[in-house]
């Protein structure tokens, strides 16, 4: 069969990246994932709902309770800059507003990932 690519095309090394479906598949995974984790987050809070302060910080000093927080922050985050990322792709024309958009996705995600994990912890281990 005949290569359906352009010349340009094929001297550039434009084609396939092989990794649509990996991307695809942790999609995937991570929603999966989130299904266990926000039932925990919504019981948790659900029951939490009109104590007091020193009853939350209680609650997040649990060990169980601030491990699956920082779970469910981290594997949100990565769910959200892989849904992100596709809705870019899909929408943003440019090549270069589409790398820069990415990159801001990327880092915006990081801090706040990093953010609430810091949080997490200076709350589970005082301070």
């Amino acid at each position: 069969m005949s290569d359906l690519r352009t010349p340009l095309a094929k001297v550039r090394g434009l084609g396939s990246a092989k990794g649509g479906t990996h991307h695809w598949m942790m999609q995937k995974v991570t929603a999966l994932a989130n299904i266990p984790l926000v039932l925990f987050v919504v019981v948790s809070f659900v029951g939490n709902v009109g104590k007091s302060h020193a009853d939350w910080v209680a609650w997040f000093k649990q060990p169980l309770a601030a491990v699956i927080m920082i779970l469910f922050v981290l594997n949100t985050m990565h769910h959200l800059r892989l849904g992100l990322q596709v809705a870019v792709e899909d929408y943003v024309p440019s090549h270069g507003n589409r790398t820069l958009v990415i990159t801001l996705i990327n880092f915006v995600v990081a801090i706040l990932a990093v953010l609430s994990v810091f949080s997490i912890l200076r709350i589970a281990f005082g301070g």
